[in-house]
């Protein structure tokens, strides 16, 4: 069957490798979100499919969602936002093993994306941001649930109130990454993961899996609901149409508090 324009998928044994291409900054988009969880959701039932890696091409892994240009996800208000959250739960519906090999930058919902992932491999290059509230906004991708159980209420709440880069090597001590591998690297690194946990029993693997994180799928339904509330109240402030300026042309915000 024929794949859409911005994804790939590879086979190697028991991996498959599926590659997000949407340059030049991979932006989300429900479009884009949709085709990878149809993507994950036939390999998932595919039983030659044992763990997946997800990558992407370019510089950046996913620079998140655009919610300054006309032509991104924000260009339509609040409408595009909610069919995004929608595909995010079909995501983290997946129930193969993910591995996330990531390269460069993993901004906002770009950051939930590698979060849907059960590992990340990063390179020394790559950076994890959570910079909503730089943008007078709410998170959202359901990362006011994902994040603080990966690495922590306080270092989550660290990220989310400063909106600061963690780049790999601290990354890597807060688990917020499981490796760190040079960049001519990564993808053999986050293959050779994904290969060892399809080396063994797949039923098993699927069932702990589950065990693990079962609850996940539901829980990111119920936190994008409540970050798409907040979002909707936020995004007609003032403070977030200075935020949008402020990103255009690439200064810090002036912030009133309306």
């Amino acid at each position: 069957m024929s794949k859409p324009d911005h994804l790939s998928v590879t086979r190697d044994g028991f991996v498959a490798t599926v590659e997000i291409n949407r340059p030049p900054n991979n932006h989300v988009s429900v479009e884009l979100m949709r085709d990878l969880a149809d993507e994950l959701g036939k390999l998932d039932a595919d039983n030659g499919c044992r763990a997946i890696v997800l990558c992407s091409a370019g510089k950046p892994f996913c620079a998140g969602a655009d919610l300054v240009s006309p032509q991104g996800i924000g260009g339509s208000g609040m409408s595009g936002i909610a069919p995004l959250y929608d595909q995010a739960v079909r995501l983290f519906s997946v129930e193969k093993p993910v591995v996330a090999a990531v390269q460069g930058a993993a901004v906002g919902a770009g950051l939930g994306l590698a979060l849907v992932a059960d590992f990340r491999v990063a390179a020394p290059e790559a950076r994890f941001t959570a910079n909503f509230v730089k943008l007078g906004f709410h998170p959202g991708f359901g990362l006011t649930y994902t994040l603080p159980r990966l690495i922590g209420h306080q270092r989550a709440e660290l990220m989310f109130l400063t909106g600061r880069r963690i780049k790999a090597d601290e990354a890597l001590a807060w688990g917020l990454v499981d490796e760190v591998a040079p960049l001519e690297a990564l993808r053999e690194r986050a293959h050779a993961l994904a290969a060892e946990i399809a080396e063994n029993a797949p039923l098993a693997v699927v069932a702990t899996r589950k065990t693990l994180r079962g609850e996940v799928a539901a829980a990111v339904r119920a936190q994008t609901a409540h970050e798409h509330e907040q979002q909707a109240i936020l995004r007609v402030t003032e403070d977030f149409a200075e935020g949008v300026r402020a990103v255009q042309e690439r200064r810090p915000g002036v912030f009133v508090g309306r």
